[in-house]
């Protein structure tokens, strides 16, 4: 535990609705789980709104009281004296609708049917995400933002609030995100999906009512979903072509037989594991949802595809960040928002860092990243602080 770390504790709202969602159905009535972190100043203008990646959570930043390792999934960036100083900004995370870590999502009962919404969970959107964020704002008195932020998924709903809410966003910074998918990871995601929809155990997204959990499913998803998430030269370096067991002290052999069972390289044991932990504690129906809002954001698909037509809405000022190795969100996706913001002669800020860790570096600890973030957020913490002291 960092020694900087604050003990937090969750929190949820109960909403009444209806949340209209973008596919045409609505939520009655919905919960949302958050968390907070700082102190909202006087004039409610130092708060931080921070977006979640596909299976993270609210639980950003801090500890659970005699919980160990109970970290929050970004607490090397948010908290007292960190690159997000809790000191000077109030931050805000919010569970998204439809995941499984306490908002309204398929593990929960349909008030409406009585029964576990499961499979019949509506379809959900990253758009649907900030209206519903948007309403919890509301619910705490904060009408404006002094920054929104996320990475990968995170990084697209930032960029969506821009759009969609942007008299309410004074700057956004989006990391390691892109805007839309490629086919490519399209891809990927689907190969995912019908991993766990193909379980014996799914029954059709009902499963809940069996009794069991499609946990061959989840664990071959997590274990596609990890290997975009490393770079090759940290799998090599990491675990290269080490037979299993060597690591173990034994013989270092091949066992060149073909086996359904057998782990004979670190790199399977190690993805193996993964996905092990993975469907211990991650819902299969949230998964399905998560990566099908994924795959739909696309902003630019209402301007016949011109990015910069979209992005002309936008008028918060930008910090965008990628990382060279990471080919699931690549640079270039970075540089094609980066090209379209200025095309609207917006305020942008860009960092390109030279990181081996390919996508998960947005969560780690490189000096470059974490010294551009905290650079970026005492530039919005001083002009949050002065406008502050013009309007007394």
């Amino acid at each position: 535990m960092s020694s900087t770390s604050l003990v937090v504790s969750a929190q949820s709202m109960q909403f009444a609705g209806p949340l209209a969602l973008r596919s045409g159905a609505s939520l009655g009535s919905y919960t949302l789980a958050y968390e907070t972190y700082g102190t909202l100043n006087a004039d409610r203008s130092n708060a931080v709104l921070v977006c979640h990646a596909l299976n993270a959570s609210h639980h950003v930043a801090g500890v659970y009281e005699g919980q160990a390792k109970s970290e929050g999934w970004w607490d090397n960036m948010v908290g007292p004296g960190k690159p997000v100083d809790t000191n000077r900004f109030f931050v805000i995370g919010v569970n998204n609708l439809g995941s499984c870590f306490g908002s309204t999502g398929p593990m929960h009962t349909n008030p409406a049917t009585g029964r576990i919404y499961g499979a019949d969970f509506p379809v959900v959107t990253v758009e649907d995400w900030v209206d519903a964020q948007a309403v919890l704002l509301d619910a705490l008195g904060i009408r404006t933002l002094a920054a929104v932020m996320g990475g990968s998924l995170g990084g697209m709903q930032a960029l969506s609030w821009t759009l969609q809410y942007p008299d309410r966003v004074r700057h956004a910074v989006v990391v390691a995100s892109a805007p839309n998918l490629t086919a490519e990871n399209i891809a990927f995601n689907e190969v995912a999906r019908r991993a766990i929809v193909s379980d014996p155990d799914f029954h059709g997204g009902h499963f809940y009512e069996h009794g069991v959990i499609p946990k061959r499913g989840l664990r071959i998803a997590r274990m596609i979903g990890h290997i975009t998430y490393l770079s090759d030269d940290v799998m090599n370096e990491k675990f290269g072509r080490i037979l299993r067991s060597a690591v173990e002290g034994e013989a270092a052999t091949l066992d060149y037989r073909y086996s359904t069972q057998e782990i004979e390289f670190q790199i399977e044991s190690y993805l193996r594991y993964q996905g092990d932990k993975f469907s211990e504690y991650f819902d299969a129906n949230t998964y399905l949802l998560i990566t099908r809002a994924l795959d739909y954001f696309d902003p630019a698909r209402a301007h016949g595809g011109n990015l910069s037509a979209a992005l002309a809405k936008a008028t918060a000022k930008f910090l965008l960040v990628s990382f060279k190795t990471d080919w699931r969100f690549s640079p270039a996706r970075s540089r094609e928002l980066v090209k379209a913001l200025l095309d609207n002669r917006r305020n942008v800020s860009y960092a390109e860092i030279d990181a081996p860790h390919g996508h998960d570096a947005f969560l780690l600890d490189d000096v470059r990243y974490m010294g551009v973030v905290r650079s970026y957020f005492e530039r919005v913490a001083l002009e949050t602080e002065a406008e502050g002291s013009a309007a007394q």
